[in-house]
């Protein structure tokens, strides 16, 4: 046994045994597709601050951070207080409530550019609407989406995003044109059709900015050719939102979207997300009291928890906190120290590799390198791809967790920062990564 699997099963015994007990429980075993790690996934108990604790004790610092959703960390006080105080005057008030009226007047202060908005329960649920307000809105029916970017598992987004097409028909598949993320080939394809609605991109590039865009440059490019040929430029910042800036990467890059997606940070921690975009866009979706509008026109939605109330206070209470303080900037400062970290651990132990990323997502690769600004790395889509296939991605994910620390696998690592993620915390997951290093060439995996 390998040294990593060995330290692996002893340190996680306990997980093993719940796993076998979800196999039981679960299709395939886990609740969701990115929680499952070779051999078995580990199960987590409880969490404060940048540490989780499993079901065998560990202490784990966490850059999964709730799947990106916990800029401020585990439990942050203004949003448990929230939470809490809201817990006895209930949990769904079953109509419109002073909180999603709230919860709406702080999205819109963060993201000025957005006239009104609608709230969601996922990511997945908001570019569901995002696409159906374009093709309700436009009349046209196709979607141009990028190679590999992740919008969500609905029907529309799982192509060639990857995921399994397994059950969607092949009807809706045709209705989504894929392209590399190349602008020529957007123009090319919007000169030659007129069926296209609406170009929906993940901004920071595809899964959480794993394989980057050239930004700004690709997003404004976009914008002018969708502006340029009257498609809606749907931006989903389900990542990016108040993450990137306070306004996320619209405002960072002074963009101005016909329909925005969020998520994950917006709701802090809580099932929460939105929908947001010019007013005559977003009022498809309004009853006019003419029939024909209202009954084959209109853009419907529903949803039994959209700004349900716990998530509402909690979404209010952590947008307050980012836009009244500067969590955003303790979290892109802890993760520059952490970049540049992991940057000095592949040239200590002369592997070749490389950490890049911007503001608080940190990306990581063996194998290949590059001699970009380890901001927005340069190296091209097949070389990022080919350097971390499934297997090296697994093994690197398994030799930092059982050195201490958890983060994202997809093609390399993701390590998500938040602003509690102190200089201390950041020192001792760089040690923990230099031995997960050490472990991977013992292990002759690199």
């Amino acid at each position: 046994m390998s040294v990593i699997d060995k330290k692996y099963s002893e340190m996680f015994a306990s997980s093993a045994a719940w796993y076998e007990r979800g196999k039981n429980a679960f299709a395939g075993g886990v609740t969701h597709q990115s929680r499952f790690v070779a051999p078995f996934p580990t199960y987590y108990e409880w969490a404060d601050g940048p540490f989780k604790y499993d079901v065998d004790g560990n202490e784990t610092i966490d850059y999964v951070m709730g799947n990106g959703s916990l800029l401020l960390g585990h439990n942050p006080k203004s949003v448990m207080d929230a939470i809490n105080a809201q817990m006895g005057k209930g949990t769904h008030l079953g109509g419109a409530t002073t909180h999603e009226t709230r919860y709406a007047e702080a999205v819109k202060r963060n993201m000025p550019k957005l006239d009104s908005i609608r709230f969601t329960s996922s990511g997945t649920e908001s570019t569901l609407l995002a696409m159906r307000i374009a093709r309700g809105y436009t009349g046209k029916d196709k979607i141009i989406k990028f190679h590999e970017h992740f919008h969500g598992w609905q029907d529309y987004a799982t192509v060639d995003s990857g995921q399994s097409t397994g059950g969607i028909p092949k009807a809706t598949l045709d209705q989504v044109i894929v392209l590399k993320a190349d602008i020529k080939a957007v123009d090319k394809v919007l000169s030659k059709r007129d069926d296209v609605a609406g170009v929906i991109v993940e901004c920071n590039g595809a899964h959480f900015g794993t394989f980057p865009l050239q930004n700004p440059t690709f997003l404004h490019d976009l914008q002018e050719i969708c502006l340029k040929h009257n498609v809606m430029f749907i931006m989903d910042e389900v990542i990016t939102g108040f993450r990137l800036s306070k306004g996320g990467a619209q405002e960072k890059w002074d963009l101005d979207p016909d329909i925005t997606t969020m998520a994950k940070i917006m709701a802090g921690g809580q099932p929460g997300a939105a929908v947001g975009g010019k007013k005559h866009i977003m009022d498809v979706m309004a009853k006019t009291g003419d029939l024909i509008h209202d009954s084959s026109k209109r853009v419907a939605q529903a949803g039994t928890y959209n700004a349900q109330p716990t998530a509402a206070v909690a979404g209010i209470a952590h947008l307050d906190d980012i836009w009244n303080t500067d969590v955003i900037e303790l979290a892109d400062a802890a993760a520059l120290r952490l970049k540049q970290g992991i940057n000095e651990a592949f040239i200590k132990n002369e592997i070749t590799g490389h950490a890049h990323g911007i503001s608080s997502l940190v990306q990581v690769n063996m194998g290949y390198d590059c001699d970009c600004d380890r901001n927005i790395c340069t190296m091209p889509f097949e070389e990022i791809y080919n350097s971390m296939p499934v297997d090296k991605t697994g093994a690197l994910k398994r030799a930092v967790l059982v050195n201490g620390a958890d983060a994202m696998d997809w093609n390399g690592l993701c390590f998500v920062v938040s602003s509690v993620h102190t200089d201390q915390v950041v020192d001792r997951t760089i040690e923990s990564f230099n031995q997960a290093l050490k472990d991977l060439r013992t292990d002759g995996i690199v």
